[in-house]
């Protein structure tokens, strides 16, 4: 019984590991709708995402089923409390992929963001899914080691995110209101994906040494 148990443990955490690589091909996906212009793939991640929201439900029923039946102590309840703080925190990524796809399909068949500033997004683009595919394998491995480090790989997209908005602020801005809007909301996105990816990390830590690193963002979108 025991054995079965720690099994379901070992599925509860894959399952959240697959959930987040989930979200990582969403804002892969969202980020080449925005800098390409293109709907199709804007809708894809659209209609995507509530196999993410389906998924983080599945997820809290069978830990809260663990919570109800087995009494899980020390590690095993640092395990289900983490990945049901940890689920939150993946499907908030998925829905900041969705927002992105949703700004693209909005302005379509004209791009969301001016060509001066997109190669701000497509580093933060790049910067998003690589964090959400590491804190993936943080997950499957239970590595604090890299769930540390992801902190100082998140500071890039903070440095990007500040300069982008220096960008908009600028008296050379030419593109009016509405685009400037939209960039900053834009840039807003990615910053807080980065954020959430890092929490995730933070909750591996957790589950392994028991106590909560003071690092990452402001889980609180």
């Amino acid at each position: 019984m025991r054995e079965a148990y720690h099994d379901q443990l070992e599925q509860l955490a894959d399952r959240l590991a697959d959930m987040t690589g989930m979200v990582a091909e969403a804002m892969e996906n969202a980020t080449a709708a925005l800098l390409q212009a293109d709907l199709g793939l804007a809708e894809q991640v659209i209609s995507g995402d509530q196999k993410v929201d389906d998924v983080r439900s599945s997820i809290e029923e069978q830990s809260y089923a663990l919570l109800a039946l087995q009494a899980p102590v020390a590690t095993d309840l640092r395990t289900v409390l983490a990945v049901i703080h940890a689920a939150e925190s993946v499907e908030r990524m998925g829905d900041l992929a969705l927002h992105v796809a949703k700004a693209a399909r909005r302005r379509h068949p004209a791009s969301a963001v001016p060509d001066d500033v997109q190669p701000y997004f497509a580093e933060m683009g790049q910067i998003a899914v690589k964090l959400a595919r590491e804190a993936a394998e943080i997950i499957r491995h239970k590595d604090v080691d890299r769930a540390r480090n992801l902190e100082d790989e998140d500071d890039a997209m903070d440095d990007i995110h500040r300069h982008l908005f220096s960008v908009i602020m600028d008296k050379e801005w030419q593109h009016g209101v509405a685009s400037a809007v939209d960039t900053t909301l834009l840039g807003r996105f990615y910053e807080r994906y980065g954020d959430h990816a890092v929490s995730v990390a933070k909750r591996t830590v957790f589950v392994v040494t028991g106590r909560m690193p003071g690092y990452g963002g402001d889980e609180n979108l």
